[in-house]
């Protein structure tokens, strides 16, 4: 969430910026800043109000103990009012700021100076591009039937018990997950990611939190009966354990990395685009998480892309750093990296993660704070990203790795799995 001196500092700045991300409501700055100023309005008049009253009650009291009752009674008849005035005021005011809270949540976060412009993922900046794209042999296969062959991921299976988007991983096909998820993990640990273990399920207050609400209520599972939501990211209940902490400001940067399943509705994906793989209502994916200070937060961004990069090369997979323009980010980011692997069956480029800067975006509302070196409360920055989502990984190990012994495991892999080939 946007803060909101900042609007009513910089009109003009903060209409430019979201015209990056095609916002095209300027006229609801507007009236964020009309509705703030109305609410400040009706704060000094009850603060005045307040202040008489309390004055009052003073020289009643002073004048009782002087026995000057008939002075105190004047008084007191004439402050008589006070009491329903100040809860007119009360109410005025709730609903004033239940209105502008309304109104200021559906403000984008402002994107980065460095963000292009641009309406879709056409427009997104090519950053790098790493590795040699394999060649693959005649008789090589898409990841789907490769799937199939050797018998390790079922999908007719997954819509049996649950629906489509929903895998069942067998024999090789669930020990290269599980060997990909220590792998991830393991890694995270030696960079000074401190794992945690957390609920699949969130609460309302924690979407809203991160973002998810009101931006992304309808691709998420929601269980109504509880009134909870399945996590669409791990980043989710990760963030929101410094909801509404005071960390300490040598304790920046906070890091840490969890392994969940992860749910998305994924409305209205079809097409080839999305077989096999591609695209799942539930995936496993490891994310990293940092509370960084906002010095630093865009050297933290740089430090959390080449990290992501180097676990690519070590799974030996050609990849690409994209910069995403305006039209192609989240709702909440500043900025975000999306790191590519080349699928060579397929013969094109797979998102396999995200790693995103929102500044104070999530943690305005999140109320995550540190006190300065001048004593004062600042918002720390939040950032996150995948290192990494497991689908794409797979699909990608499986065809650009199929040889016509089988499909050879990276090295880095081996230790974890305990084969070197899927065959």
């Amino acid at each position: 969430m946007l803060q909101l001196n900042y609007i009513r500092e910089n009109r003009d700045a903060v209409i430019e910026r979201l015209a990056v991300k095609n916002f095209k409501e300027a006229g609801l700055i507007d009236e964020i800043i009309g509705l703030d100023e109305q609410r400040r309005k009706i704060q000094n008049e009850s603060d005045a109000l307040a202040a008489e009253a309390n004055s009052s009650a003073k020289q009643i009291g002073d004048l009782m103990r002087q026995g000057k009752k008939e002075e105190a009674e004047a008084i007191k008849s004439k402050s008589s009012g006070y009491k329903e005035q100040v809860k007119q005021f009360t109410e005025k005011l709730a609903a004033v700021e239940q209105e502008l809270n309304h109104k200021i949540v559906q403000l984008p976060n402002l994107p980065h100076q460095s963000v292009p412009v641009g309406i879709s993922a056409d427009d997104n900046e090519v950053v790098l591009t790493h590795g040699e794209l394999p060649t693959l042999h005649g008789e090589a296969l898409p990841h789907w039937e490769l799937m199939a062959k050797y018998d390790i991921v079922d999908l007719e299976l997954g819509v049996k018990v649950t629906g489509a988007g929903f895998p069942v991983y067998k024999g090789k096909g669930a020990r290269l997950q599980r060997a990909l998820l220590n792998f991830f993990l393991d890694q995270a640990a030696e960079v000074g990611y401190n794992e945690v273990q957390v609920p699949i399920l969130v609460n309302e207050a924690s979407a809203f939190a991160t973002g998810q609400l009101p931006d992304k209520e309808g691709q998420m599972y929601h269980v109504g009966n509880d009134d909870l939501y399945l996590i669409p990211t791990a980043e989710v209940p990760v963030t929101n354990l410094y909801r509404d902490v005071i960390v300490k400001e040598d304790q920046l940067p906070l890091k840490h990395c969890a392994y969940t399943p992860c749910f998305r509705r994924e409305a209205g994906s079809y097409g080839a685009h999305v077989r096999g793989l591609n695209r799942l209502h539930q995936f496993d994916k490891v994310e990293t998480v940092q509370l960084v200070h906002p010095d630093k937060s865009y050297e933290a961004i740089e430090e959390m892309s080449l990290y992501v990069q180097g676990l690519l090369q070590k799974l030996e997979l050609p990849y690409r750093v994209l910069r995403l323009c305006g039209g192609d980010m989240s709702f909440a980011s500043a900025l975000t990296y999306d790191m590519e692997v080349y699928s060579a069956a397929q013969e094109r480029w797979l998102e396999v993660s995200s790693v995103s800067n929102f500044e104070t975006y999530q943690s305005n509302r999140l109320k995550v704070r540190f006190k300065n070196a001048d004593g004062k409360m600042q918002l720390a920055h939040t950032l996150n990203g995948s290192a990494l989502a497991l689908p794409r990984i797979v699909a990608s190990i499986l065809e650009n790795n199929q040889t016509e012994k089988g499909i050879k495991i990276p090295a880095v892999l081996v230790p974890y799995t305990g084969f070197e080939y899927i065959d």
